[in-house]
């Protein structure tokens, strides 16, 4: 253990040497490093809205061949009929409004749910601003997501408008799930009137049924109950219609994917070129360290350590940049009245680092080998 702290020790004394070589080489790997951790964090927001779990329990009721929330109109009494499905636990019927159904960055979706029913549509949010109480006495409160809130810029007290709906902000609230924290809730009764849409018609039905066994037989159920009706529906698990809905999203950012691998590559190859030519500019005080009593394979060693440093200290500050612009410009991408939080988290961070370091001592092989490779004598003549 001590012989690597003391390398470790020494290739950290060797990097410092040449402050303006290592500095650039730093700033070069982050910023490789702030754009995978980008990407990263879009794959793995779409991975965590569209992969359904054994503890999804949650349908999604919507018209057949429809997909903006403009064009999916069912009549409200559906619910009544769903509740007597065996398997089914509760209906909520949903209104949903968005100021844009094609693909955006910044997308304004309204969500009314029925009176009371707020706490059992979303029992995981939390109110951190304002008063639930005052949003259940106002038929024109919001509850904004506190993502949502934090890109208008609105606080308790604020009215604002958007997709022809003015809204007086009552609270803002937080969720673990990250589509609670981009929407606003109002009143059901309130959108519909707001929207034009009428009373008695909703976009959607959430089913929430008894376990996860029960999503598909509930589901083939719902859709042939009401296979002959005028609104005939299309019934599918809460994942697996962003899945759908939101196909241009998904093409999007599959896409950026080339860019995470291109990030990648190109900080191989900056720590490579950067580690062999300190190989390069050290052939003397190398050939004196094995004259010392150091063997080669300390020397690959020292070699693979200034790489790794190199790596994991960019790869650090590229990470560090990355987080902080997404979580202070809270993105988010829509498509079709569904959206998509870009929020960097702890595997995503762990993933940028692990990928920074392993780069840089895979970047240093062969370096490493060259210089572990390199004749004592020579090096002394050179």
């Amino acid at each position: 253990m001590n012989w690597i702290l003391n390398l470790l020790s020494l290739a950290w004394k060797q990097l410092v040497r040449h402050r303006l070589r290592t500095g650039l080489t730093v700033l070069g790997v982050a910023s490789g490093m702030f754009l995978f951790t980008t990407v990263e964090t879009m794959q793995h927001s779409l991975s965590s809205a569209t992969q359904t779990t054994a503890a999804d329990t949650t349908l999604v009721v919507y018209r057949e061949n429809r997909f903006c929330p403009s064009t999916s109109r069912l009549p409200e009494h559906y619910a009544d009929e769903i509740k007597t499905i065996p398997g089914v636990r509760e209906v909520v019927p949903i209104q949903v409004v968005v100021n844009n159904c094609g693909a955006s960055l910044d997308v304004i979706t309204f969500r009314g749910v029925p009176e009371g029913k707020l706490t059992s549509y979303a029992p995981e949010i939390e109110v951190i601003e304002g008063s639930l109480d005052e949003w259940n006495r106002r038929s024109d409160g919001a509850l904004l997501g506190e993502v949502f809130a934090k890109r208008r810029g609105l606080s308790p007290g604020d009215r604002f408008d958007a997709a022809g709906v003015t809204v007086h902000v009552s609270g803002v609230i937080r969720s673990p799930f990250p589509q609670d924290n981009n929407v606003a809730y109002v009143d059901l009764a309130f959108l519909q009137q707001a929207s034009n849409s009428g009373l008695g018609v909703v976009t959607q039905f959430n089913v929430r049924v008894n376990s996860s066994d029960d999503l598909k037989p509930v589901a083939e159920a719902i859709d042939a109950r009401f296979h002959s009706d005028q609104q005939p529906t299309n019934t599918r698990p809460e994942k697996a219609f962003f899945a759908e809905t939101a196909s241009e999203l998904i093409e999007l950012i599959g896409f950026t994917r080339w860019l995470g691998i291109g990030a990648v590559l190109a900080v191989g190859g900056l720590v490579a070129n950067a580690v062999l030519l300190i190989v390069r500019g050290r052939v003397k005080e190398n050939a004196v360290l094995q004259t010392l009593g150091y063997p080669g394979k300390a020397i690959a060693w020292l070699v693979m350590s200034e790489g790794g440093i190199l790596g994991l200290l960019g790869g650090a500050l590229g990470v560090a940049f990355a987080t902080g612009f997404l979580a202070w410009q809270s993105f988010t991408l829509g498509n079709e009245g569904q959206t998509l939080a870009i929020q960097p988290d702890a595997p995503v961070i762990m993933t940028g680092l692990a990928a920074s370091l392993l780069l840089g001592l895979l970047a240093s092989l062969w370096p490493a080998w060259r210089a572990m490779r390199q004749p004592i004598v020579e090096s002394l003549k050179g």
